[in-house]
C-alpha cells in the first residue's frame, strides 16, 4: 500500500497567501472608504471655482431664469440684464467645454428640487458631433452619482464599466485633488470675475470677418446627444417651464447651415419651441470689437446681446396667447 504524505509546508504557504490577500483587500476597502469620504466632504464644501458652480447649480440655485450651455452660454449671457428687464432672479449654469450630456444632467438635478419659470439653452454649431471627449467629460459629474439617481443614466454613458467603477467611493474624485484644495480657498474668487455664473471676457478682437462654408463640412452625428437634446426639451415642456433655444452671435458669415444646427432647429419646430438665431445679426457681424474671439462676444458684446435677448423675451412674454 502506498503511503500519501501531505505537503504541510505548501498548505501553510497557500493559507498565508490567502490571508495576505484578504488583509490587503480589507485595507484597500478601508482606504477607499476613508479617503473617498474625506474627498466627498471637501468637494461639497467648496466655495469657489468650476466645481463649486456645478454644485451650486445642481443643489442650491433657485433662480427663476436659468441659462444653460457650454462656454458660449457661460461667457455671453449676463444674468443682470435678464433680472433688470424681466424682473426675475437669474443665474448662468453654463460651463466651459461641456457637451449636452452635462447640461441635460444639470436639468434633471434642478427639476428634482424646483421649477424655474424660464430656461434659456444656448445651442452651438457642432453640438451633436461625435466625440470621445464628450464622454470623458462626464467625469465632472461622478461625485453626484451616489446622491442623484436622476443623473445616473447619463453618467453611465461614460464607459461600459462605469457602474462597476462607481462602487468605489474614491473613484469619483480621481484627478480632483488640486481642484478641491483650491476650491476650499479664496484663490478662485480673486482669479476671475463671476457674475451669477457669468464669466466676462475682456479682449477686443481686431481682424476681418471670416467666411465659413458649411456645405463643405461634414461629421458623424452622435444619436445619444440628439436624444439628450430631445429629452431636455421634453422635460421642460412637462415641467411647464418656458424654454427658449438660442444661437448666440458668431463673428463669421456662413454659407449653408451647420448640420447640428439644422437638427436642433428641426427638433425645436417639432416641439413648437422658439428658436432665436442671433448668428446672422448685423450688429455683431459688422463689429469685431464686440468679440473676444470668433465664437465668443466680450463683455461689451455680452451687454448688447443680453439686453437685446432680454427685450425679446419680455416682448414674447407680454404677447403670449395673443
Amino acid at each position: 500500500m502506498a503511503i500519501v504524505f501531505k505537503n504541510i509546508t505548501a498548505t501553510k504557504g497557500y493559507q498565508y497567501l490567502i490571508f495576505k490577500i484578504a488583509v490587503f483587500m480589507l485595507l484597500a476597502f478601508f482606504a477607499d472608504f476613508l479617503f473617498g469620504g474625506i474627498f466627498h466632504y471637501y468637494y461639497f464644501k467648496q466655495s469657489s471655482g468650476w466645481e463649486y458652480r456645478t454644485r451650486y447649480s445642481i443643489e442650491e440655485t433657485r433662480a427663476e431664469v436659468l441659462i444653460f450651455g457650454a462656454s458660449r452660454a457661460q461667457q455671453q449671457y449676463n444674468p443682470d440684464y435678464f433680472e433688470k428687464k424681466l424682473g426675475l432672479t437669474s443665474y448662468n449654469v453654463g460651463r466651459d467645454g461641456e457637451p449636452v450630456f452635462y447640461y441635460f444632467s444639470l436639468l434633471n438635478g434642478i427639476l428634482k428640487r424646483y421649477t424655474p419659470k424660464i430656461i434659456i439653452l444656448d445651442v452651438e454649431n457642432n453640438v451633436f458631433k461625435e466625440s470621445q471627449d464628450s464622454y470623458d467629460r462626464l467625469s465632472i459629474l461622478l461625485p453626484y452619482y451616489s446622491t442623484h439617481p436622476e443623473m445616473r443614466a447619463v453618467i453611465e454613458l461614460k464607459s461600459p464599466l462605469e457602474k462597476l467603477k462607481l462602487q468605489s467611493r474614491l473613484y469619483p474624485f480621481n484627478s480632483m485633488l488640486f481642484k478641491i484644495a483650491i476650491g476650499n480657498t479664496e484663490y478662485n474668487k480673486r482669479r476671475f470675475e463671476d457674475i451669477k455664473g457669468y464669466v466676462p471676457l475682456n479682449r477686443a478682437l481686431d481682424e476681418g470677418i471670416r467666411i465659413v462654408d458649411f456645405s463643405k463640412i461634414s461629421y458623424p452625428i452622435d444619436t445619444n446627444k440628439v436624444n439628450c437634446y430631445r429629452s431636455f426639451i421634453k422635460d421642460c415642456i412637462e415641467a411647464n417651464v418656458k424654454l427658449y433655444l438660442v444661437c448666440s452671435p458668431y463673428f463669421s458669415r456662413t454659407i449653408g447651415e451647420d448640420t447640428s444646427m439644422a437638427i436642433a432647429k428641426k427638433v425645436a419646430a417639432e416641439n413648437k419651441i422658439d428658436f432665436l438665431d442671433y448668428s446672422k445679426d448685423e450688429i455683431f457681424l459688422s463689429n469685431s470689437k464686440l468679440f473676444d474671439d470668433t465664437i465668443h462676444v466680450n463683455s461689451t458684446g455680452s451687454a448688447i446681446f443680453s439686453n437685446r435677448l432680454a427685450d425679446t423675451l419680455l416682448f414674447k412674454s407680454k404677447n403670449a396667447g395673443h
